[in-house]
Order: C-alpha cells, then structure tokens, then sequence
C-alpha cells in the first residue's frame, strides 16, 4: 500500500480521527531540520503506557499532525511537559474526567512562527496552534496508547482532545508574562502545559473597577466542578480578557492580587456545602477528620498558588474564560513550564 493512501493510517489506527499527513522519511528528515537536538534523544517515558518518546517519534507525529519545522522546537518542550511526573499523564489519559492537556506559549516564538494569541484564541484559522496542540494528542495516542475507549476512558472528552493550544497575549497584558512567574526570563520562549476542562467563557460588560470585576469573575466561577465543591479539587486557569486586564491594571492590581482577592473572597459558610434533599453533593472537604464549624467560610480555590492567570483574547469584548483543572496537587495534575530551545530560523 502506498504511503500516500490516507486509509492506511486510519486501518493502523494512529489517528485521531481526522487524516493525517503521511509521515514520509523525506518528510521528517525536513522536520528534524526545526530543532539541533539528537534525532535519538530520549524526552521521556509517555504514559499510560509509557512509550519511549524520542526527537525523532517526535518529529514524525508532528508530521502527522501538519506541523511546520519551526514548530518542532514547541512540540518537544510540550511533550517533555507531558512527560513530567508532576504532570500525571497517566491519570489525565485514562480518567473519566473532560480533561485534555493544554498548551500555553510564551516568548518571542510565538510572533516567529505565528501563533494565535488575539481573537478567536481557542478557536480554527492558525495553523501554528492547531497543529501543535494536535502533534501533542498524536503523540499522546501513538506513544502513550491513550486511544479513546481503550485507555483513554473519559466519560465526554472535549473539543480540545483534537488541539488545545494558544499563545499568551503578551502585548496587550499589563502584568508581566505567565512564564515569569515561573523563574524564566521574559526573552525566553516557554510552555506551559495545564490539564483542563474546556474553556468557560464569562461575560461582564458593566464592571468598571477591579473589586467589582473580581467578584463577578470568582462567584461566575464558584460553580466550577460543581457549586458544592468549595475548595475545587483542582488548580485553576483563569484567562483574562485584555479589556477585563485593563480594568485590573487601571486601579494598579498585578496577577497575584487578582489571585489573592479570588481566593479571600469566594467563600461561603460551610453548612452551605452540605449535601441535602435538594443538592445530594457536598463539600470536598466531606472526608475531613474535623469538619469546620458551621458558620466557618470555606474557599473556592484551594489557594491563589493554585490559580494561574494568563492574558489572551482579542482586544474588544469584556469577556475572560475560566478553565477547572485536573484533581489537585497532591494526586492529580500540576501545571509544567519549561523552556524551549531556541529556534533554528
């Protein structure tokens, strides 16, 4: 059978359900071009069942997934990412939780290959993020064996199982980018790789100062999970709109007290949480050996460490998007950054 006879891949089962470009010697030798790394480097062990991911199957899943070379550099930090212990692959693959790797760029890769970090940020059009985040589930797939209905057991899944991927809108934030907070330098391209549910999308159109914007944004997303789970089991991306950003630099608010005012003031009284006729779930804190009082309010959030606040989105539109993670840190999923190497263009 020819490689170019695109049935083949889906007789092999290595797709996604979408076709794939045929991965070609002359196809990935092109692509292996994008980084100076090894073409036999060992970037880990991808669960669940811990596929040896080297440069090269790298390289060839990128192709698969349409990839340009100059990506490459992008799709191997984000995969060393998912390799991360810290990370738990094993358990975002196989849950039946919805949630699916995202990955988050930062740096001046974005601007060189063209990612998406304005308008329609989570949505099609940008070959940059739709392939990366989609060689990132190949690899997930043809690699970690997380095929869906086999390892891959969530109950929904969603959209961004096929690619979840922006860039963070650097030039329209007041605050500082992400990946600063994460010990790297401003002129250091990044990504950040975060196990979340699909994007909520929030609306406030009317708050003027940044009290008022916070309490609209945090009660929105106090029924994240489900309205009875205070704290979330989970870390937390909120990703704010530059227009709901300029609101918060406006009255001189940074990233962590946008973060710190969510976790102090999304609280309710602990007898609110438990369970009753009308609201059979209850309280994440349920398994406690000594319940609080009844009147002792409960956060949301676990802590504002927990909260990650990234910038993206077009510049017109007071909208911000809240996106629950994967349980909680000490048996689900931390958020991972790591550098990316630098470009060969």
């Amino acid at each position: 059978m020819s490689m170019e006879n695109f049935e083949v891949w889906f007789e092999r089962g290595v797709t996604d359900g979408l076709p794939v470009v045929p991965p070609t010697r002359e196809r990935v030798e092109r692509m292996l071009a994008g980084t100076r790394r090894e073409r036999g480097e060992l970037l880990g062990e991808m669960p669940p069942n811990f596929g040896r991911l080297t440069v090269e199957k790298a390289a060839v899943n990128a192709v698969m997934a349409g990839c340009r070379p100059d990506y490459l550099p992008v799709v191997i930090a984000a995969a060393e990412c998912a390799c991360d212990p810290a990370f738990n692959l094993h358990g975002v693959s196989t849950s039946t939780h919805f949630s699916a790797p995202l990955v988050v760029v930062n740096g001046p890769i974005r601007a060189r290959i063209g990612l998406n970090a304005s308008f329609g940020v989570f949505g099609p059009g940008y070959r940059a993020n739709a392939t990366i985040g989609r060689a990132l589930r190949l690899l997930m797939i043809n690699i970690g064996g997380a095929r869906p209905g086999e390892m891959s057991m969530s109950t929904f899944g969603h959209p961004g199982r096929y690619t979840y991927c922006i860039a963070e809108h650097e030039e329209a934030s007041p605050w500082p980018p992400y990946h600063t907070t994460q010990g790297l330098a401003r002129e250091q391209s990044a990504v950040t790789l975060f196990a979340g549910e699909a994007p909520h999308g929030i609306s406030d159109h009317a708050s003027r100062t940044a009290r008022s914007l916070a309490g609209s944004l945090g009660w929105t997303m106090a029924g994240l999970w489900n309205s009875k789970h205070f704290p979330l089991y989970s870390h937390t991306m909120l990703v704010v709109g530059p227009e709901h950003a300029r609101t918060f630099a406006d009255d001189g608010w940074s990233r962590h007290d946008l973060a710190r005012e969510l976790y102090e003031r999304v609280r309710v009284p602990y007898r609110s949480l438990l369970p009753d006729e009308d609201h059979g779930e209850s309280t994440n804190l349920r398994f406690s050996k000594e319940p609080p009082a009844p009147d002792a309010l409960i956060s949301k959030f676990p802590s504002p460490e927990e909260i990650h606040i990234v910038v993206a989105g077009g510049t017109a539109g007071r909208f911000s998007v809240a996106i629950p993670g994967w349980l909680g840190s000490k048996n689900g999923s931390r958020p991972v950054t790591r550098a990316v190497e630098n470009g060969l263009t």
